[in-house]
């Protein structure tokens, strides 16, 4: 596209010269002139028009001078917009004037062409720098907005409400919270009534950052609860997840799996944990353990891998508290790590509280400890208490 240059100059030879000086770059489309002879009806132009790229301008001229326009044309705040004054050789006050407001550059009479030339093309330079700017600039507010939804959308397909079951809600008692380092994460967690007496939930974690660990969640998610509410044991679930997103892993992507099956009446737990950190079992008691340290690997990397499962059994108050390396390795200014024995520190803190409390406190635990640190990682918790 032509470079459209307003010339404002109340002197009616100038437009004649830059007319034959420019014909060939006009003749090619390459520069467009328009001319004013003072700065109110350039004013009119540049409203009217709003798409010239340089303002070649006289300071000295009737009804508005050129450092006037230069004020006014500065008020629409257009960095693409690059004014070129031009003032007698002596009146070198006026010009300082002009480039201290904002003028680009300026050029003395008489005009050496050759000079303006050059002038203009540097003018040029910076207006395809400043477009690029702020089309990258809009890219990136886009891309902005698309990961803002990307987000909602995200923590929409989580269970979002509680208690999840409330025909349940007097014989166990679920809590879960994920929020994420970024607009998008790769940490999920998920429940999901089987039957009348059994429950799946699982907490996972996804290798990497943004967008395509929060693409390899989704589909996770989708795999894990449409084999787990089929009722199969649970390192099934995980075997056959573990096949199918081997196939579909991208960037030698993984995850971090543990898959559990509840069962509200004799508070038995099918458990499968694929590389996932352990949970702590919460006493009745008040005393706090983990569980045993898991053989299995994550989950998208070998497909010929066998899952094995393990069971424990929850007694009425018991609670299990499932969560995502966010927590323990969530950073202080110090560069300390908040560390399974400060989850066990806060755990210990809250007996006989129900899950949300329990969410609750380890949060507000977590904000005390890092300080002004920023989250360098997805914070995700699942607690499931057994109440009878």
């Amino acid at each position: 596209m032509a470079i459209k240059i307003l010339s404002v100059d109340d002197e009616q030879d100038l437009e004649i010269l830059l007319t034959q000086y420019f014909r060939r770059k006009i003749r090619k489309g390459e520069y467009e002139f328009t001319f004013a002879h003072n700065g109110l009806e350039a004013l009119q132009l540049v409203l009217e028009k709003k798409d010239f790229d340089i303002i070649l301008s006289d300071i000295n001229m009737p009804e508005m001078d050129g450092l006037t326009l230069l004020t006014r044309i500065n008020e629409m705040r257009n960095p693409a917009l690059k004014c070129i004054m031009v003032s007698a050789y002596g009146d070198m006050d006026n010009i300082r004037s002009a480039m201290n407001n904002g003028a680009f550059d300026f050029a003395t009479k008489p005009i050496d062409l050759d000079d303006l030339s050059r002038t203009i093309e540097k003018a040029i330079e910076q207006i395809n720098f400043v477009r690029e700017s702020q089309n990258e600039h809009d890219q990136l507010e886009s891309i902005k907005n698309d990961l803002a939804v990307a987000g909602e959308i995200q923590q929409a397909i989580l269970p979002r409400k509680f208690p999840p079951f409330p025909k349940l809600a007097d014989v166990v008692d679920i809590y879960a919270s994920m929020t994420p380092a970024k607009d998008v994460g790769g940490d999920f967690y998920d429940f999901f009534q089987i039957d009348e007496e059994r429950i799946g939930f699982v907490i996972a974690d996804v290798s990497g950052k943004g967008v395509p660990a929060s693409l390899f969640m989704a589909v996770s998610r989708t795999l894990i609860r449409a084999t787990g509410i089929r009722g199969v044991p649970s390192h099934e679930c995980i075997n056959y997840a573990n096949k199918l997103l081997c196939n579909e892993s991208l960037d030698s992507m993984f995850v971090t799996v543990f898959y559990g099956i509840y069962n509200i009446k004799t508070g038995e737990v099918d458990y499968t944990n694929a590389g996932h950190n352990p949970p702590y079992l919460l006493r009745k008691n008040n005393t706090v353990e983990p569980l045993p340290l898991s053989k299995n690997f994550i989950v998208g990397v070998f497909d010929d891998f066998v899952y094995t499962n393990s069971s424990l059994t929850l007694e009425p108050g018991d609670t299990l508290i499932l969560y995502t390396d966010g927590v323990t390795e969530a950073f202080n200014e110090n560069r300390e790590m908040f560390s399974e024995s400060g989850l066990e520190k806060t755990l210990k803190s809250v007996p006989g509280a129900g899950s949300e409390e329990i969410a609750e406190a380890i949060l507000e635990d977590l904000k005390d400890f890092v300080g002004n640190e920023p989250q360098s990682d997805d914070i995700t918790m699942l607690i499931l208490k057994r109440l009878k």
